[in-house]
Parts: C-alpha cells; structure tokens; sequence
C-alpha cells in the first residue's frame, strides 16, 4: 500500500533540541541481521524509500547485529547522495555485544568507533544504551558529563537515555542539571496493551526533555504471528494479545496497523521508532501515519481490541532480553 506522493509525514518538535523529527522513524536494529538476514540492497534500498517518503530519523547502535547495524546504516545514508543536515542520525553508547560499560573512557571511545562506521563527522544524538543495566549514579556522575564534553568537541549534538523501566528517567533527569539530557528513548511503554509512559510526558515537558517511543508493537505481541520465543511477557498477556489479533483479522483488519496508529496518536511524542527492513515495510509504516492524520484511526476496533486487554492492561514484564 503505497501512500499518497502529495501527503508527507508530519514532523515534530523534540523536546528543546530545535531538531524536527518524522513521526515515524527508521529503527535500524534490523540491518544488523538482528532479525533475519537482510541483505546490503534491500538495506540501502528500505533507508532510500524511507526518506524518499519523508522520514528524516535513523536510529542505530553499535550493540545491534555487533556494530553491523551502523556499518549498513552508514552506507545507506551515504548512497543517498543528500546533504547531511537533511536527516538525523541517533545511534546509542554503554551497550556492546560484549556487555555494558558506561565508563567515560568506554563511552568517549564509543563514540568516534560509531562516527567511524557511519561514515559521519557527527551524530545527532548519542544516548546512554538501556541505562537500568549500569550504575545509575555512575550515569549521572560520569557517563554524561563525558557525553556532554563530547557535545562541546561537536561530535554528537544531544544527549540522550534508554531503557525499559520508566522509573530510569526520573531518576537521572532528578540528578543532572536542567538542559543536560536533551531526549528520552523508551519503548513497550506506549502501545494499546501498555500506556503507562503517558503518565510521565507532562513531568518530561517540564524538563524540556524530547520524546522517542519504540516498539509499538510491543516486541512482537500485537502482530498476526505473536511474539517471538524468547518474549518475556507473561503467558496472559501473550493470549490476550493472540485474542485481540485475532479479532481483527476476523473483521479484515490488522492489529499491527492499529497498534502503529494507536502510538502515533499522541503529538507529545516526537517519533515513534519501528524496525524496517524492507521498502513493503516502510510503505506500510508511512501509509498507516498518513492515514491517521487524513482519514484517522479505526476507533470502534480500537475500542474492541483495548476491552480484550483489559485485563492485562499495563502489565510489564522484567527488562533484560531484548533489543531496545
């Protein structure tokens, strides 16, 4: 389903940061063959789609597919052939596919290995990997005063934090001087089974702080398939999901596109972050943001589909086996 050439993706404001980001943006864990085997083509060609229809962000790490992910995203953008400030490239830091380090040293190093595989002078935005993992304090003592050193040598441009629990955020914003973290990436926090990262966007407005979301489609419970093996939500929620799936696909609907618009929904959040790696996926990301903004969403299913999980509604699971 190919979208409209006249509608464009919409861009937000993120955070205080002045940057402008499509509400959809290129998750590009998958090209590290975190997934499947993508092959280099269909890489460049998903990246070319992608912002040939209007998404301006990528984002990477080096933990993903063990720092393929940024070799094949690097040479993407670069196939593009367009001036650098016409996309935003985040890509992350403390996570490797050899464990966590959020040591200033590790961090500082980090950052010029990634610069180095993008194919980059600078990044957009640097954030601290799944931070719940580290020391917090040492996150707030040492990690990002580092980042932010590397901000004044105009390698990154902002500074930013992942991970799972949402109290993560709280606790660091609470700690390092305001305007010092610029932007907050969270994911399977806001998506039609679990909405809690709503209660925390106006405290994040008053920080000044950017909003990313990711995995919209909760690591794989609101699609027709189901989750993969390894998904560490509870068995409930994993029916409940399967039930509401199904429900949809009965009425000629598909959750995943449901789910994508239920996230895209709220204008707080700045980009709503999904892995592609496919130009039939990012067809289909695009055409499900147009739609909601031209025609809008399916609320009688929506409906339907939030009365099936109710039960489970907001149920977490334990961080740890995932790709964030």
């Amino acid at each position: 389903m190919a979208s409209s050439p006249h509608a464009k993706l919409h861009l937000r404001d993120l955070g205080n940061t002045g940057l402008k980001l499509s509400s959809v943006g290129f998750g590009a864990s998958p090209l590290g063959n975190v997934f499947g085997v993508v092959s280099e083509d269909d890489a460049i060609a998903s990246v070319r789609q992608a912002f040939r229809l209007g998404i301006n962000f990528f984002d990477t790490s080096p933990y993903y597919g063990g720092t393929l992910s940024e070799k094949v995203l690097g040479k993407s953008l670069q196939a593009l052939g367009v001036p650098r400030n016409e996309y935003i490239v985040a890509t992350k830091c403390g996570r490797y596919i050899d464990g966590f380090d959020f040591s200033a040293e590790r961090v500082t190093r980090s950052i010029d290995e990634s610069l180095e595989r993008l194919r980059l002078d600078y990044v957009d935005i640097l954030q601290c990997h799944d931070i719940e993992f580290g020391s917090l304090d040492q996150i707030v003592n040492e990690t990002i005063p580092a980042l932010q050193k590397l901000k004044e040598a105009g390698k990154i441009r902002f500074i930013g934090i992942t991970g799972l629990p949402l109290g993560v955020f709280t606790y660091v914003l609470d700690r390092v001087p305001p305007g010092t973290v610029d932007v907050i990436l969270s994911y399977c926090h806001y998506g039609i089974n679990d909405s809690t990262l709503e209660d925390l966007l106006p405290y994040l407005k008053s920080k000044g702080v950017g909003v990313i979301t990711a995995s919209p489609l909760a690591m794989g419970l609101l699609t027709e398939s189901g989750p993969p093996e390894w998904h560490p939500a509870s068995p409930e929620l994993k029916s409940a999901c399967q039930a509401a799936a199904a429900h949809c696909k009965v009425k000629g609907k598909n959750i995943s596109k449901l789910a994508m618009q239920y996230s895209l929904s709220n204008n707080d959040i700045s980009s709503v972050l999904v892995g592609m790696n496919s130009i039939t996926q990012v067809e289909e990301n695009v055409a499900a943001a147009i739609e909601l903004t031209t025609v809008g969403k399916d609320d009688e299913t929506l409906l339907e589909v939030e009365a099936i999980l109710k039960p489970v509604k907001n149920q977490t699971w334990p961080s740890g086996i995932q790709q964030s």
